[in-house]
């Protein structure tokens, strides 16, 4: 294997369409990662179906779901009708692997944006590991799982490494290291982006994202809250650990970057936007010594048992969903009974997040 293959997160919005057709008429764009549950409830334009078609007729088509949530505590009929739309999917188009998000997005009453932490239990990660197996399942290729940017506590930063090289072992599957993700959670907690990537197992990383985001004023502290929203260029900070994380991860096949496709309007943000893409390139290329082992992946038999699930974690999901969506007061959040949320330990500031975070998702 050469040096990783370089792609964009596709969206649908015309103004993102405009700022990538530069870099898709140059055949810039290696691969391209689709979030095809995003469109599971809507038809296709004609242009998006053609050009995710001729990316998945050579191979170079990578999905990426969005609403499968890992770790909801019960197993439902939502979880089934998303694995049966994702077989069709698979069927209809030749991806090379798919991937979710680490967390779980209690979906009961609430869209809500952002799938929440969990800390690392037995039960948690049988329940994660349950609903994997069941991904994995439904597909012939590879599952892979990504890091969060979102944590409510600096223990969770730092044990979300092992969490994830625990939860994906059964499978034989890999993960995507979103280093946006990993600079939000270095300014939150005031951990620098070497020391937490380190705690990864980065021999499972095969593909890595990179966006900007944005900062929300701090209420309780001095310094500003960094949050993982797609919409701004990548971070110098992240150009700066971008080759030494490379040299780091010697199974990674692909590099993402991911933009919202409504926050692309002016000709300088095309241009910043198109910037950044070169620059990424220009770093791939520099590390283009590196060998690389591709070994053949083989999909593990299972026999799946009945799903796991466990009502003590479902109803504490469902409270803390409820709790941060009433904009209870934080530290009435940190002095809740929990079993599984180490709700004492969390940072203020964060719990605010996570309020703001759900209310600009469910706005009613």
């Amino acid at each position: 294997m050469g040096r990783p293959l370089l792609g964009l997160s596709m969206m649908a919005e015309a103004d993102f369409v405009s700022a990538i057709l530069p870099l898709l008429q140059d055949n810039a764009v290696d691969v391209v990662e689709w979030s095809f549950d995003t469109f599971f409830a809507a038809e296709e334009p004609s242009w998006l179906k053609d050009l995710l078609n001729f990316y998945a007729e050579n191979g170079r088509l990578l999905g990426h779901g969005v609403y499968y949530s890992l770790f909801d505590a019960r197993w439902t009929e939502r979880q089934e009708m998303w694995l049966q739309k994702l077989k069709h999917e698979v069927q209809k188009r030749n991806y090379n692997h798919i991937t979710e998000h680490f967390g779980f997005m209690n979906t009961e009453n609430y869209h809500q944006g952002v799938p929440l932490p969990l800390s690392l239990h037995p039960k948690t990660l049988e329940i994660g590991k349950d609903r994997l197996y069941r991904l994995q399942d439904a597909v012939p290729i590879p599952i892979g799982v990504e890091n969060l940017a979102f944590s409510f506590s600096v223990d969770d930063v730092r044990e979300q490494g092992v969490f994830l090289d625990k939860l994906v072992d059964d499978i034989d599957g890999f993960l995507i290291l979103d280093l946006h993700n990993i600079y939000c959670q270095s300014c939150n907690f005031d951990v620098s982006i070497q020391e937490i990537v380190s705690l990864y197992p980065l021999e499972k990383v095969k593909e890595i994202h990179l966006s900007g985001g944005s900062w929300q004023d701090s209420v309780y502290g001095k310094k500003m809250i960094r949050r993982d929203t797609h919409d701004d260029v990548i971070p110098e900070e992240i150009f700066s650990v971008l080759p030494s994380v490379l040299s780091q991860c010697r199974n990674l096949e692909y590099v993402i970057i991911e933009r919202l496709g409504h926050t692309i309007h002016t000709e300088e943000e095309k241009q910043r936007f198109f910037n950044d893409f070169v620059r990424v390139k220009s770093i791939l290329n520099d590390s283009d010594g590196m060998k690389r082992k591709k070994e053949k992946w083989v999909k593990r038999e299972m026999l799946l048992p009945e799903p796991v699930e466990d009502s003590i974690l479902y109803e504490e999901q469902i409270r803390l969903t409820k709790l941060l969506f009433d904009h209870t007061d934080p530290t009435l959040i940190k002095n809740q009974n929990f079993h599984y949320f180490k709700t004492e330990n969390w940072d203020p500031e964060m719990i605010l997040t996570a309020q703001n975070i759900i209310k600009k998702w469910n706005p009613y």
